[in-house]
């Protein structure tokens, strides 16, 4: 007679876990369960346990489906009973097979240890150890003390184009862009600008179109074209 087995629920992850332990302790073959005594293992095993409530949820649970299944499978030629035990089977092998990968991960990573120290600290020298001339480091305390003047006088190449720029006329531009519209070489705003011109000449073209266009001489569309008004120019009198 086989002994009589004793199980403690919370030694157990799951009732599957339990299911395979039953399998295990009476030999049975996995993939041809002998089911109704596997089932009668169970609930008997459930049923002497006296665990926490909360914890026995999904034993209990387990148990009303293998009765159910079991009632099924009382019944002469019951399909229902057969599809059930198929299907439990199945959750059974697979759950099995997942059990035993996690094992065989679990001694690799055994097998493998890593081994982990905290870093270690190192000593650090600070202590400035260059030469210098003591006139540098003179000098060098006032610049951070904010003793000394740090202004330099402009040398010739860097004062000399300051001087010899030449001057551009508000008023020679604005002939220019007349002439310009006059003859039709210019229909857009970007023609009256260049890169080779300096930008004293592109700022005084500017401003002169700004002037042509206040004065109502020019009229700018969004497009940036250009249009020339010619003859008298006739402005609407402010209404007293």
């Amino acid at each position: 007679m086989a002994e009589e087995l004793t199980f403690h629920l919370e030694d157990f992850d799951g009732p599957l876990e339990l299911l395979l332990a039953l399998v295990a302790k009476h030999k049975m073959d996995l993939h041809n369960i002998p089911i109704l005594e596997l089932i009668d293992q169970y609930t008997a095993t459930v049923a002497r346990a006296d665990p926490d409530p909360e914890a026995a949820s999904a034993f209990i649970e387990m148990a009303a489906r293998l009765v159910e299944m079991k009632s099924y499978l009382l019944l002469p030629r019951s399909e229902e009973g057969e599809r059930m035990k198929q299907e439990f089977t199945g959750q059974l092998i697979e759950y099995d097979q997942c059990r035993r990968m996690a094992a065989l991960l679990r001694q690799k990573a055994e097998a493998a240890p890593v081994f982990v120290r905290p870093p270690m600290e190192m000593e650090f020298d600070n202590t400035y150890d260059l030469h210098h001339a003591p006139q540098v480091l003179a000098d060098y305390w006032a610049v951070l003390s904010g003793r000394t003047k740090l202004r330099r006088e402009p040398t010739q190449q860097q004062f000399e184009p300051l001087v010899t720029a030449p001057m551009v006329s508000v008023t020679s531009r604005v002939v220019y862009i007349l002439r310009h519209l006059i003859s039709g070489t210019a229909a857009k705003m970007s023609q009256l600008f260049s890169r080779q011109q300096t930008r004293s000449t592109n700022v005084a073209t500017f401003l002169a179109l700004l002037e042509l266009v206040r004065g109502g001489r020019v009229k700018l569309d969004d497009e940036g074209r250009l249009t020339m008004q010619r003859g008298r120019i006739q402005r609407d009198k402010e209404k007293e």
